[in-house]
Protein backbone atom coordinates (compact mmCIF):
# COMPACT_ATOMS: atom_id res chain seq x y z
CA UNK A 1 0.00 0.00 0.00
CA UNK A 2 1.12 3.18 -1.06
CA UNK A 3 0.00 6.58 1.00
CA UNK A 4 1.57 9.81 0.23
CA UNK A 5 2.40 12.02 2.98
CA UNK A 6 0.27 15.06 3.58
CA UNK A 7 3.43 17.21 4.00
CA UNK A 8 3.69 16.11 -0.10
CA UNK A 9 0.00 16.69 -0.49
CA UNK A 10 0.52 20.32 0.53
CA UNK A 11 2.38 20.56 -2.62
CA UNK A 12 0.90 22.19 -5.98
CA UNK A 13 3.97 21.07 -7.70
CA UNK A 14 4.44 17.85 -6.14
CA UNK A 15 0.62 17.44 -7.26
CA UNK A 16 1.29 18.33 -10.83
CA UNK A 17 4.43 16.36 -11.23
CA UNK A 18 2.92 12.94 -10.21
CA UNK A 19 -0.31 13.79 -12.20
CA UNK A 20 1.64 14.62 -14.96
CA UNK A 21 3.82 11.48 -14.69
CA UNK A 22 0.44 9.53 -14.86
CA UNK A 23 -0.85 11.67 -18.24
CA UNK A 24 2.31 11.22 -19.52
CA UNK A 25 2.81 7.67 -19.03
CA UNK A 26 -0.85 6.82 -20.19
CA UNK A 27 -0.97 8.74 -23.76
CA UNK A 28 2.74 7.58 -23.94
CA UNK A 29 1.33 4.29 -23.95
CA UNK A 30 -0.92 4.81 -26.42
CA UNK A 31 1.14 6.73 -29.27
CA UNK A 32 3.63 3.37 -28.41
CA UNK A 33 1.01 0.98 -29.59
CA UNK A 34 1.13 3.21 -33.10
CA UNK A 35 5.11 3.25 -32.89
CA UNK A 36 4.79 6.53 -32.09
CA UNK A 37 6.10 8.76 -29.49
CA UNK A 38 5.51 12.38 -27.67
CA UNK A 39 7.62 13.97 -29.65
CA UNK A 40 6.06 12.66 -33.28
CA UNK A 41 3.22 14.24 -32.08
CA UNK A 42 4.38 17.23 -31.34
CA UNK A 43 6.06 17.66 -34.31
CA UNK A 44 3.25 16.42 -36.45
CA UNK A 45 1.00 19.16 -34.20
CA UNK A 46 3.72 22.21 -34.88
CA UNK A 47 4.25 21.42 -38.80
CA UNK A 48 -0.17 21.43 -38.86
CA UNK A 49 0.05 24.28 -36.38
CA UNK A 50 2.14 26.56 -38.28
CA UNK A 51 2.84 24.92 -41.70
CA UNK A 52 6.38 23.59 -43.13
CA UNK A 53 9.33 24.42 -41.33
CA UNK A 54 13.49 24.03 -41.84
CA UNK A 55 14.01 21.07 -39.58
CA UNK A 56 16.69 23.54 -37.63
CA UNK A 57 13.78 25.76 -36.60
CA UNK A 58 11.91 23.11 -36.17
CA UNK A 59 14.01 21.87 -33.39
CA UNK A 60 14.13 24.91 -32.16
CA UNK A 61 10.68 25.87 -31.58
CA UNK A 62 9.78 22.25 -29.98
CA UNK A 63 12.75 22.38 -27.94
CA UNK A 64 14.14 19.82 -29.13
CA UNK A 65 18.11 18.69 -30.15
CA UNK A 66 19.05 19.17 -33.90
CA UNK A 67 20.64 15.60 -33.44
CA UNK A 68 17.38 14.05 -32.49
CA UNK A 69 14.63 16.10 -34.71
CA UNK A 70 16.91 14.04 -37.22
CA UNK A 71 15.42 10.75 -35.87
CA UNK A 72 11.75 11.77 -35.11
CA UNK A 73 11.55 13.52 -38.53
CA UNK A 74 13.38 10.97 -40.35
CA UNK A 75 10.50 7.81 -38.34
CA UNK A 76 7.56 10.07 -39.60
CA UNK A 77 9.16 10.71 -43.28
CA UNK A 78 9.40 6.61 -42.84
CA UNK A 79 5.80 6.38 -42.04
CA UNK A 80 4.68 8.27 -44.44
CA UNK A 81 3.20 11.14 -42.13
CA UNK A 82 5.82 13.62 -43.53
CA UNK A 83 7.88 15.17 -46.95
CA UNK A 84 11.38 16.48 -46.34
CA UNK A 85 12.63 18.82 -49.23
CA UNK A 86 16.47 19.71 -49.62
CA UNK A 87 16.09 23.87 -50.64
CA UNK A 88 17.54 24.40 -53.76
CA UNK A 89 19.67 27.58 -52.72
CA UNK A 90 21.06 26.01 -49.62
CA UNK A 91 20.95 22.10 -49.72
CA UNK A 92 21.78 22.24 -45.56
CA UNK A 93 18.27 23.03 -45.11
CA UNK A 94 15.86 20.74 -44.95
CA UNK A 95 12.06 21.43 -44.97
CA UNK A 96 9.59 19.11 -43.42
CA UNK A 97 5.91 19.11 -44.62
CA UNK A 98 2.69 16.92 -43.18
CA UNK A 99 1.59 15.07 -45.63
CA UNK A 100 -2.36 14.04 -45.30
CA UNK A 101 -1.55 10.89 -43.88
CA UNK A 102 0.07 12.76 -41.20
CA UNK A 103 -2.47 15.60 -40.95
CA UNK A 104 -4.83 12.47 -40.41
CA UNK A 105 -2.69 10.49 -38.29
CA UNK A 106 -2.61 13.76 -35.93
CA UNK A 107 -6.24 13.88 -35.78
CA UNK A 108 -6.40 10.28 -34.62
CA UNK A 109 -3.69 11.21 -31.76
CA UNK A 110 -5.41 14.41 -30.87
CA UNK A 111 -8.69 12.10 -30.09
CA UNK A 112 -6.02 9.46 -28.37
CA UNK A 113 -5.22 12.60 -26.13
CA UNK A 114 -8.64 13.95 -25.49
CA UNK A 115 -9.61 10.55 -24.08
CA UNK A 116 -6.71 10.53 -22.04
CA UNK A 117 -7.07 13.75 -20.83
CA UNK A 118 -10.92 12.87 -19.97
CA UNK A 119 -10.36 9.46 -17.94
CA UNK A 120 -7.65 11.52 -15.45
CA UNK A 121 -10.23 14.76 -15.22
CA UNK A 122 -13.17 12.34 -14.69
CA UNK A 123 -13.47 13.86 -11.38
CA UNK A 124 -14.30 17.52 -12.22
CA UNK A 125 -17.33 18.73 -13.13
CA UNK A 126 -16.69 20.63 -17.37
CA UNK A 127 -16.61 23.44 -15.65
CA UNK A 128 -13.86 22.80 -13.05
CA UNK A 129 -12.21 20.95 -15.93
CA UNK A 130 -12.36 24.32 -17.87
CA UNK A 131 -10.88 26.70 -15.36
CA UNK A 132 -8.14 24.06 -14.94
CA UNK A 133 -6.89 24.31 -18.05
CA UNK A 134 -7.09 28.16 -18.01
CA UNK A 135 -5.07 27.81 -15.02
CA UNK A 136 -2.47 25.88 -16.61
CA UNK A 137 -2.11 27.43 -20.00
CA UNK A 138 -1.27 30.92 -17.49
CA UNK A 139 1.39 29.21 -15.63
CA UNK A 140 2.82 27.57 -18.76
CA UNK A 141 2.94 30.78 -20.49
CA UNK A 142 4.72 32.53 -17.56
CA UNK A 143 7.27 29.56 -17.25
CA UNK A 144 7.83 29.24 -20.92
CA UNK A 145 7.33 32.95 -22.45
CA UNK A 146 7.81 35.22 -18.98
CA UNK A 147 11.13 36.67 -18.09
CA UNK A 148 14.30 34.45 -18.00
CA UNK A 149 14.41 34.56 -14.05
CA UNK A 150 10.80 32.43 -14.27
CA UNK A 151 12.15 29.86 -15.14
CA UNK A 152 13.23 26.71 -13.46
CA UNK A 153 17.05 26.17 -12.69
CA UNK A 154 17.66 30.24 -13.68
Amino acid sequence: MSETPPSLLGLTTYLMSKTGKVARGTLAARLAERNLRLWHMAVLSALVDFGPHVQRELASRLGIDRSDIVKIVDDLSVAGLVDRARDTGDRRRVTVTPTPAGRAALRELQAEALAVQEALLAPLTGSEQAQLATLLRRVHAHVHEGPAGAQPGR
